[in-house]
């Protein structure tokens, strides 16, 4: 499903303009990025929960020429799903 699959399907299910769930949409995901940014989790009641995740600093091999590189500390996103959506999966 793509965003504008989202949008679409977003404005047939609430009964709205697709302007309007377009405006929804993006609204919600600029929240969630906007709470990941500063530290925030965002858990979402029988979906799942967006996180960020601290990697360390580490080193690694560049593949092409076999050689050792530092690979810098990162903030990740990472995604838990809640069991109600396991469960619908499985």
């Amino acid at each position: 499903m793509s965003k504008q699959d989202l949008i679409d399907a977003v404005a047939e299910k609430c009964d709205m303009t697709k302007d309007k769930a377009k405006d929804a949409v993006e609204a919600m995901i600029t929240q969630i990025a906007h709470s990941m940014k500063s530290g925030g989790d965002i858990r979402i009641p029988d979906f799942g929960t967006f996180k960020v995740a601290k990697r360390k600093a580490r080193e690694g091999r560049n593949p092409a020429t076999g050689k050792t590189i530092q690979i810098p500390a990162a903030n990740v996103p990472k995604f838990t799903p809640a069991k109600k959506l396991k469960d619908l999966l499985n």
